[in-house]
């Protein structure tokens, strides 16, 4: 980190999906399900609500980093999406012009015009959707989330959602806390173009996926413990979690370890193997180390 660091808000962090009470929602506030509309290529989504009004903002200012500025972007970032929607797309979107009175620019193919006429209007008749999906009653919206979580299939066997509580900036990388409830909180580093890219900012629901491979179980005892509300992470960068263990499986040369942190936390990793395990049983307790750089943070959108 580059900058200085921001210390973390000294409440509580928050673990699973946000209910009301901790959104500052009164049960009774009139949910809406609210959605946007993404392309996919395969198994990658690049055709975003943020990627096709930039693509518009290309169209309309002649340049990425005009199109950039309006749309809130870097230009990093704006030059990265662009570059992966050319790639994604099968075809050229975006032409970059050089030379000429105004020193260059951008400017959308034929396709790419049609590309974005046809988004939005299929928006428009998404937000038609949605908005007919708030009349099923005002827990419309939880249902969709949970429906969205459980179609995300991931090789990693840790997922967690939750709220970014704090963001703290540097110039390569930035470092952010990733609210999981009121239970438990993990913290990621991200490159500072990762998190203008994803449009990560405090408030905005995330997801954060973590292999078990990359998590080092250990017996009480062996390092500093941290319960659930206690800080998660400390600042080399490594997060610990102390929890219970509920399952162990053994193999010749692995032990995998699934440790359950609250009733709506569990993490799955492996017995450490520079410490000997032999507290690590059912039942009993242990800490889970993973370090921030490990953390992949994603969004819906």
């Amino acid at each position: 980190m580059t900058s200085p660091r921001r210390a973390h808000a000294p409440t509580p962090p928050f673990a699973g999906s946000p209910d009301p009470a901790d959104t500052g929602q009164s049960a009774g506030a009139d949910l809406r399900p609210a959605a946007s509309l993404s392309l996919r290529s395969g198994g990658q989504s690049w055709g975003t609500e943020r990627r096709m009004a930039l693509l518009a903002a290309i169209g309309t200012e002649g340049s990425i980093s005009a199109a950039a500025r309006k749309v809130g972007l870097s230009y990093k970032a704006a030059w990265d999406a662009v570059d992966m929607m050319n790639s994604l797309s099968g075809e050229l979107l975006v032409e970059r012009v050089t030379g000429g009175k105004r020193g260059g620019g951008a400017h959308l193919t034929g396709r790419a015009r049609e590309l974005v006429a046809w988004y939005q209007a299929a928006q428009a008749e998404h937000q038609r959707f949605m908005e007919a999906l708030a009349r099923f009653g005002p827990q419309g919206a939880r249902h969709l989330d949970l429906l969205h979580s459980m179609a995300l299939q991931t090789s990693a066997r840790n997922r967690y959602e939750g709220v970014i509580g704090a963001i703290e900036s540097g110039r390569i990388n930035d470092r952010i806390r990733l609210d999981l409830g009121k239970d438990a909180y993990l913290t990621a580093t991200l490159t500072h173009a990762s998190t203008e890219r994803l449009g990560l900012t405090e408030g905005r629901r995330a997801l954060a996926f973590l292999k078990a491979q990359a998590v080092r179980i250990r017996p009480a005892g062996t390092g500093a413990m941290h319960a659930p509300g206690a800080p998660a992470a400390d600042h080399d960068g490594t997060n610990r979690w102390s929890g219970r263990i509920v399952h162990l499986t053994n193999d010749d040369t692995l032990t995998e370890i699934d440790l359950e942190i609250s009733p709506n936390v569990r993490i799955t990793g492996l017995a450490d193997p520079d410490i000997p395990g032999g507290d690590l049983a059912p039942g009993a307790m242990a800490m889970a180390c993973f370090q921030a750089a490990d953390v992949l943070i994603g969004t819906a959108d």
